[in-house]
C-alpha cells in the first residue's frame, strides 16, 4: 500500500517573459541553476520519500547530470514534460509511488521548509491544500474595452502559490477527468474543483515568488539564496 509524500517539480516551460535564450529554470542564482536550488529544498526534507522532475525533452540529460553532481538522492526520475503544464504534471504524477503528492514550480526557489510543512499538514487535515497569500492590492475586473466593471472584495482574494498538496489518487482522478472533458485549469487545485473536491488554503509568505521576469531575477540575486 502506498504511503508518505512525494513531490513533482515542474520545470518544462520556456519562460518567454524572461527574455533570455536560456530557459528561466536553468539560469543561475547563488552559483547554482534555479531548478537545482528548488530541488535541493525538497531533497532536504527528511519526511519526503521521492522527487520526480519534469523538464523539457532537450534538457533531461543535463538535469540528470545535475541530480547526480549535486547529490539529489531523492530524485527518483527525470522525465520530459508535455506541451502544456497540465500535461507535464500528469506525466509526473503517473511516476509517483506515494499516497500524497506535492506539485511545485521549478522556478520557486524561495519556498521554506516551514511553508512546505504548513501545506502538508493542511492537506492531511482537509484532504487537499494549496499555499497562498492574501492579496495586498485592490483588484479590478476590466472588460475588453479596458473599462472597470467591478471591484471584488479583497478580503476574499488570495494569490495562489506552490506547493500544492493532494492525495495522489484524487489528483490522478482529477487529471484524467479533465483530459476526458477537455478541461484546462491554470493550476492543479482547479482540477479538483472541477470534480467537486474541496481544497484548503494554507497561508504562505510573500517571499515565495515565481521567477518569471528579469525583475524577479534581480530580486533573487539580491536575496542571495
Amino acid at each position: 500500500m502506498k504511503s508518505g509524500f512525494g513531490a513533482v517539480i515542474v520545470a518544462a516551460g520556456k519562460g518567454s517573459r524572461m527574455g533570455t535564450r536560456e530557459s528561466k529554470q536553468f539560469l543561475q542564482i547563488g552559483g547554482k541553476p534555479i531548478v537545482v536550488q528548488t530541488m535541493d529544498i525538497f531533497n532536504r526534507l527528511s519526511w519526503l520519500n521521492e522527487i520526480v522532475l519534469v523538464t523539457g525533452r532537450d534538457d533531461v540529460d543535463r538535469c540528470r547530470e545535475w541530480v547526480r553532481d549535486y547529490g539529489l538522492d531523492k530524485v527518483s526520475t527525470v522525465i520530459p514534460g508535455g506541451r502544456e503544464r497540465q500535461e507535464s504534471v500528469y506525466l509526473g504524477i503517473k511516476q509517483m509511488n506515494t499516497e500524497w503528492v506535492m506539485i511545485h514550480d521549478g522556478v520557486r526557489p524561495f519556498v521554506t521548509h516551514e511553508e512546505i510543512v504548513t501545506c502538508r499538514e493542511t492537506a492531511i487535515r482537509e484532504g487537499a491544500a494549496v499555499l497562498g497569500v492574501p492579496v495586498k492590492d485592490t483588484v479590478k475586473q476590466v472588460n475588453g474595452q479596458g473599462l472597470i466593471t467591478g471591484t471584488p472584495d479583497r478580503q476574499s482574494l488570495w494569490a495562489v502559490q506552490t506547493p500544492q498538496a493532494f492525495r495522489l489518487s484524487d489528483l490522478l482522478n482529477a487529471h484524467e477527468t479533465a483530459l476526458r472533458d477537455g478541461f484546462q485549469g491554470t493550476d492543479d487545485a482547479m482540477l479538483l474543483e472541477h470534480i467537486g473536491l474541496p481544497v484548503a488554503m494554507a497561508e504562505g509568505k510573500y517571499s515565495n515568488i515565481k521567477i518569471t521576469t528579469p525583475e524577479d531575477l534581480e530580486y533573487a540575486a539580491f536575496f542571495k539564496i
